[in-house]
């Protein structure tokens, strides 16, 4: 029986506008909601193991950071529900398929939709690597 690899998505939100705490307290909230999401299998902020100088953490967690899990056919709802809920607000997602990672940058409808033809390109040339 062959089996999908399943891919890990990071999302880092930034806002000026948001000081540190509302900007994980949003996250935060957004978690659930993606555990919700379709094809998200599993979804939880990201841990600190190890804190490069200069970086941000919020209780043993990366500031304004989480992450999804799920099969490849995770990536249009997901970026759907991004969309939609942090549209005007500037995202780096990361997506990771067999050990290779794709970075993208989304702030508004147009810059989601081609980051998402981007991951959907990418996850569709590495999954079988």
């Amino acid at each position: 029986m062959a089996t999908t690899s399943n891919i890990q998505v990071t999302i880092s939100l930034s806002e000026p506008g948001l000081n540190d705490e509302e900007l994980q307290t949003e996250v935060q909230n957004l978690l659930p909601q993606i555990k919700e999401v379709d094809g998200v299998e599993d979804a939880d902020l990201v841990a600190v193991t190890e804190v490069p100088q200069g970086s941000k953490a919020l209780g043993g967690f990366l500031l304004a950071t989480l992450k999804a899990v799920g099969n490849p056919a995770l990536i249009k709802p997901l970026f759907g529900f991004l969309s939609t809920r942090l549209s005007g607000k500037t995202i780096e997602i990361k997506v990771e398929v067999n050990g290779k990672k794709l970075e993208v940058k989304a702030s508004n409808q147009e810059e989601f939709e081609f980051a998402r033809r981007q991951a959907e390109d990418f996850i569709k040339n590495t999954k079988d690597i």
